[in-house]
């Protein structure tokens, strides 16, 4: 009867270590998907508009007055995570009588203070379209998730981050 006892000993302690495995490793997979989720959210690796004219230079600024954003509506639903998401809408009118090849639009939600809660800039040609021709217009939606019910949703905006002509 010593030897059943012995093997029921080692049996026990094998289900034992067994669960402290299982447990720890459930652990450890859990820890990585939380971490992989937080890196994912932060939204910074966004492609940028490469050798585009920018806000602030001369020569965006002579056309600028041809670059037209009609002003933007914002759309949101709740997801099943718990989060919020809003979908920022508006039309780019091409008045500059050039061909754009290049747009990089920005989109925010912002705070009381003006102080963004959520942005985000996309490259929206040459990426959903192939090019805006002179005195066309395109509708650019831009997706902002992750907002909290807590968050200061007070306005939003969309401008022009960034253009590129076609020569």
């Amino acid at each position: 009867m010593a030897m059943h006892d012995r093997r029921a000993e080692e049996s026990a302690s094998r289900k034992t270590l067994i669960i402290i495995v299982a447990v720890a490793a459930a652990v450890v997979i859990a820890l990585f998907f939380y971490l992989l989720m937080r890196a994912g959210g932060g939204g910074s690796g966004e492609p940028t508009l490469q050798g585009a004219i920018r806000p602030g230079t001369a020569e965006f600024e002579k056309y600028k007055p041809g670059l037209v954003l009609d002003e933007p509506e914002a759309f949101e639903a709740k997801r099943a995570l718990g989060d919020t998401v809003m979908t920022l809408k508006t039309t780019v009118r091409n008045l500059t009588g050039k061909t754009l090849n290049g747009l990089e639009i920005y989109a925010a939600v912002v705070d009381h203070q003006g102080k963004p809660v959520r942005d985000r800039s996309v490259v929206v040609i040459p990426t959903r379209t192939r090019e805006l021709p002179p005195n066309k217009t395109m509708e650019v939606p831009i997706e902002l998730a992750g907002f909290k019910d807590t968050d200061d949703r007070a306005n939003i905006k969309m401008q022009i981050a960034g253009v590129i002509f076609k020569d």
